[in-house]
């Protein structure tokens, strides 16, 4: 009897076992899949993503927008160079930067908004709002050891990013490339 009750417990264990591995392979094939349906990488293919990040499609309509209203006087920067509170500001004045804009009106301003929003960077609890570019404590992070001409300006974006005009921040200049 005894050696009955120790097989019959060596074959629960084998079967406890067995099912723990099965239930461990389902679940890293699970995730796997999971990640790689849920990814906005993998589902768009890296030379067809010009902007500094993937947009979602539900802020497509506020980044194009944004940049159809911004690059017609200059080059329309992404939103992650300044913090939300500037971008806020900027869609709430009609003056920008000395000149008379036409604002924005809803729905076109609440697409942009949503857009900027979702992709500027927070703000500092006692860090001032700047409003250039070189001011940005994000725009020099996004520049490290890059020795930047003075004074900074928005058009001079094009010397190390030459798509920037079509807002493809990702390609860079061979000499912007070496001094990374």
């Amino acid at each position: 009897m005894s050696n009955l009750v120790k097989r019959k417990s060596r074959q629960l264990k084998r079967q406890s076992f067995g099912l723990v591995l099965v239930i461990v392979a389902w679940s890293l094939v699970m995730g796997w899949l999971f990640t790689s349906a849920t990814s906005v990488y993998s589902a768009t293919p890296t030379s067809e993503v010009k902007t500094v990040d993937v947009i979602p499609a539900q802020y497509e309509l506020g980044q194009e927008l944004y940049i159809e209203n911004c690059a017609k006087c200059h080059i329309p920067i992404p939103p992650q160079v300044l913090p939300t509170q500037t971008w806020k500001n900027l869609l709430e004045d009609s003056q920008h930067y000395g000149v008379q804009l036409q604002p924005l009106v809803d729905p076109a301003r609440i697409l942009v908004w949503r857009y900027l929003s979702t992709f500027s960077r927070t703000q500092l609890k006692d860090e001032e709002t700047p409003y250039r570019v070189n001011k940005s404590r994000f725009f020099k992070a996004l520049h490290p050891k890059v020795d930047l001409p003075r004074p900074v300006q928005i058009s001079g974006c094009v010397s190390c990013h030459p798509g920037a005009e079509q807002y493809n921040f990702r390609r860079l200049s061979p000499e912007a490339e070496n001094t990374n």
